[in-house]
Order: structure tokens, then C-alpha cells, then sequence
């Protein structure tokens, strides 16, 4: 049996049952397990279509969807660049597509990068030692704990250093470097 661009072969339910033991045990419903708990419940709900939650700034939306989800959350709105890639993977990409959700976590780290910028500029900056957990693990002997014992985390934990305090040390690269920019091109 070959398939071609036009349309894929559908077999019978005969043939499939014939060919895969098993097939089709579940197209009874009364063999399901899960019938009775498929039955519609009366609750005396009534609604026809929820109240539309007000749309504050243009909103991310799936492109399988036709309209936007009644309610919807507003905690942190799209800016910046981080925005930007965000909006572009829900307008170009599906959600079975990897670079939907590729493109969702780059759009995490982007925002992540943009708060510590932020931060960095404003007069509270971020503190790496106190908001990383780093004292914790020496209060309360966090290494030890991993070394004694069969948890997951122990294959990588050499790489937790070089994930939180990578990000602060190449930022700090960078200020050196454009530090010494500026210094030659004073010259």
C-alpha cells in the first residue's frame, strides 16, 4: 500500500481489525472504561457565550484559533524585543510547530536579559549572590546534600555556576569592553 500526495489510502475497519490485534476494542462504547464518566451531567448551567474580558493591548493568539479566548491573562504585557519575537512565533507558527515554542523560550531568555539590563541601569540593581540561592547552599549545606545522595540534579550540578553566573559574567565582559572602547576612542 503506497501513499501519495493526494490523499493517503483509509483502510476499512475489516482490514485494520484483521491486521493490528486489538483494533477497535474501544469503538463499544460499552467496552470503554470511561463511559460513565463520558455521560452528560445536568448542572443547570446556562450560557450561551461569556462575558468578553476587554482587550487592553493587542493580545497573542494562536493562529489555529479564529478569535481570541473570553478571559485571558494580563500580568505581563508583550515589550521590547522579547515582545516582538513573541508576537512573530504566534503569527507565523503553529503550536505543533517546534519554532513556536523554540522561539517562545528565546523570547524568555530575551526578557530575562532585558530585566537584568533594566536592573543594571536602575539604582537597585539586581543582587546575583542573594537572589541566585548561592548563601543557602552554604547555610544550610546544600553540596553536601547532593554529594550523599541519588538525586537527579548531581549528573549536572557542575553546570549550575556557569548557568547563573554565566549570564552576570558575560554582562560584565561587555561593560569592560565598552569601557575600553570609549577610553581609545577619547584618545
Amino acid at each position: 500500500m503506497t501513499y501519495t500526495a493526494d490523499h493517503p489510502p483509509v483502510p476499512s475497519s475489516d482490514e485494520l481489525r484483521a491486521r493490528i490485534p486489538g483494533w477497535g476494542a474501544d469503538l463499544d462504547p460499552a467496552d470503554r472504561p470511561s463511559v460513565p464518566k463520558l455521560a452528560a451531567v445536568e448542572t443547570g448551567a446556562r450560557w450561551e457565550f461569556p462575558e468578553r474580558q476587554p482587550e487592553k493591548w493587542p493580545r497573542e493568539r494562536s493562529i489555529e484559533h479564529q478569535i481570541l479566548t473570553p478571559v485571558f491573562g494580563t500580568s505581563t504585557p508583550p515589550r521590547g524585543l522579547s515582545g516582538a519575537i513573541r508576537r512573530y512565533s504566534y503569527r507565523t507558527y503553529s503550536e505543533g510547530r517546534a519554532a513556536h515554542w523554540l522561539l517562545l523560550i528565546l523570547a524568555d531568555r530575551v526578557d530575562a536579559l532585558e530585566n537584568h539590563l533594566l536592573s543594571l541601569l536602575s539604582l537597585h540593581p539586581d543582587n546575583p549572590v542573594t537572589q541566585t540561592g548561592l548563601t543557602t547552599e552554604f547555610k544550610y549545606n546544600g553540596v553536601a546534600a547532593r554529594a550523599r545522595s541519588r538525586r537527579a540534579d548531581v549528573n549536572h550540578m557542575w553546570l549550575d555556576p556557569v548557568i547563573v553566573a554565566g549570564p552576570w559574567l558575560a554582562t560584565a565582559g561587555a561593560g569592560v569592553l565598552a569601557l575600553r572602547r570609549l577610553r581609545r576612542a577619547r584618545r
